[in-house]
């Protein structure tokens, strides 16, 4: 494949990205391929979009030096840091390569951090030879906006984050949530143009992109979102930020920090407030910060502390705080512990329960998350207040595709859930085993314990037999019966009874 290829298809970028893992694969773990991979990926696709708008200001203005003007340029990339600096390089490549992404972050502000801190200097584990082939590997292909369109360079890009997910198994639940539970989440809080969204946990960014595709496919202009994100992990707050980039938006804000302990997106001594507040948190946390929000100054802690070991309703309570209070809903991915576990969380929950600001308990299949087999759930939370009103309990546990080493959820099955809970909204009525409104009073019954199988089970099934197989199970049983008669009477006389 050459470069003077025009548009790349789909398929052979993603073939071609993910035969780069296949270069380092050894001296670099599965769990780390996206610390050096995305890096390249994005200095590549920067060069690359550089160089053509570059050719475009010139044929232009057929003046160089108003084509090499920062105007002229979505990213600068300043003298010596190009890629074709780097490709020319054959000695201490990695601290060429490590000074040319400093030096692009240095003259773009929003790029500060981006290209994360892998250990490019390190020839014990990436020496030279190595290092050069994967970059001659992407030397291959073209990655600017002539050869690879946004929209096809997102798509790879989160292709890349999938497969690395798979490869990396267990520790990839800290970035990755399975596309479709992300649509499912999405599609429920339903963002609209101008509105503000917000996702407090934010891995590489998939639910803040989930929110634009949604805005995409119901006609509306992206561009009229506010997307913010906090991340705690360095590398992935990096990659997070690519991958908006990657996909064509510019108007967000991703920044690194502890949530829990120090959200960063304030407005004055409050925290900021959002229209859609939407996470997959790390599950059952037990180092979240319990000791700070004994006195939190955000108030987070207004219907009670979560327990010491354990942080999903601190993160219920964070993202709640972070709502707007007309238009403010939220969904979240937790696990089913949530539901009745007693103590501090009932107490959290109960309050919750008072003021009718849940409004759904999703139940999802198990096996559908990286780095753990329980089942999870989705809570969906509004902040206008509904003294003791209804809660929709949905049962999708039966809702997935079976899969060898870990289950999935197709699009489809993610838009049958939504059905149902658009069904629930429109015309009320209980579907056995599946869905149900269980009034306020149900509720405190149970003492608040939102068990789903409480409230929602499934039916029992009705054995139905052909009238062969009954005349032959009939057959069966008296053939049984006589046998026995004979043996008790058999038993009977050696015993010397008379018959």
């Amino acid at each position: 494949m050459n470069e003077s290829q025009s548009k790349l298809a789909l398929d052979d970028l993603e073939r071609h990205l993910w035969n780069a893992a296949h270069i380092i694969t050894g001296p670099i773990d599965a769990s780390d391929y996206k610390t050096y991979i995305f890096p390249i990926l994005f200095f590549k696709r920067v060069c690359d979009v550089y160089d053509d708008e570059y050719a475009e200001a010139l044929a232009y203005y057929g003046d160089e030096e108003i084509a090499l003007a920062p105007e002229q340029h979505r990213i600068e990339v300043p003298e010596y840091c190009h890629w074709k600096d780097v490709i020319a390089t054959t000695k201490d490549v990695g601290k060429t390569l490590k000074k040319a992404f400093r030096c692009i972050e240095k003259a773009n502000d929003q790029l500060y951090g981006i290209f994360g801190d892998a250990s490019w200097t390190n020839k014990e584990r990436l020496p030279d030879h190595l290092l050069l082939q994967l970059l001659d590997h992407f030397n291959k292909l073209n990655l600017g906006v002539q050869n690879v369109r946004d929209d096809d360079m997102g798509r790879a890009y989160e292709y890349l984050i999938k497969r690395f997910a798979d490869k990396a198994n267990k520790k990839a639940g800290e970035f990755y949530t399975p596309r479709s539970i992300v649509r499912l989440m999405v599609n429920v809080l339903d963002p609209q143009p101008g509105e503000t969204v917000y996702d407090p946990a934010c891995g590489t960014g998939g639910m803040l992109l989930e929110t634009v595709l949604h805005v995409k496919s119901q006609g509306g202009d992206p561009r009229l979102l506010t997307l913010k994100g906090q991340e705690k992990n360095l590398t992935t707050e990096a990659i997070a930020r690519m991958n908006l980039y990657l996909h064509g938006m510019e108007d967000f804000e991703i920044r690194r920090g502890d949530t829990l302990r120090n959200p960063v997106f304030l407005t004055l001594d409050h925290l900021e407030e959002f229209d859609c507040v939407i996470a997959n948190p790390p599950f059952s946390l037990k180092e979240w910060g319990h000791d700070k929000w004994s006195s939190d100054p955000y108030n987070r802690h207004a219907f009670g502390l979560a327990p010491n070991k354990n942080g999903d309703f601190a993160w219920v309570m964070h993202m709640y705080t972070s709502m707007k209070k007309s238009s403010g809903r939220m969904a979240v991915v937790l696990p089913h512990g949530v539901l009745f576990r007693s103590g501090a969380e009932a107490k959290i929950r109960k309050k919750l329960l008072d003021i009718g600001a849940i409004e759904a308990v999703i139940g999802l299949a198990s096996n559908l998350f990286y780095g753990t087999g329980i089942p999870a759930c989705i809570l969906i939370l509004r902040k206008k207040v509904r003294k003791n009103a209804p809660l929709l309990f949905i049962n999708a546990e039966e809702i997935y595709t079976k899969g060898r080493a870990q289950n999935s959820m197709t699009p489809v099955q993610a838009d049958e859930i939504y059905t149902v809970y658009v069904n629930q909204h429109t015309t009320p009525f209980e579907q056995e085993g599946v869905s149900r409104w269980v009034e306020y009073k149900e509720l405190k019954e149970n003492d608040f314990n939102l068990n789903i199988a409480r409230y929602v089970q499934k039916p029992l099934e009705e054995e139905t037999i052909t009238v062969e197989e009954a005349l032959q199970e009939f057959k069966e049983n008296l053939a049984a019966l006589e046998k026995a008669e004979d043996e008790l009477e058999a038993l009977l006389k050696r015993e010397g009874f008379d018959l």
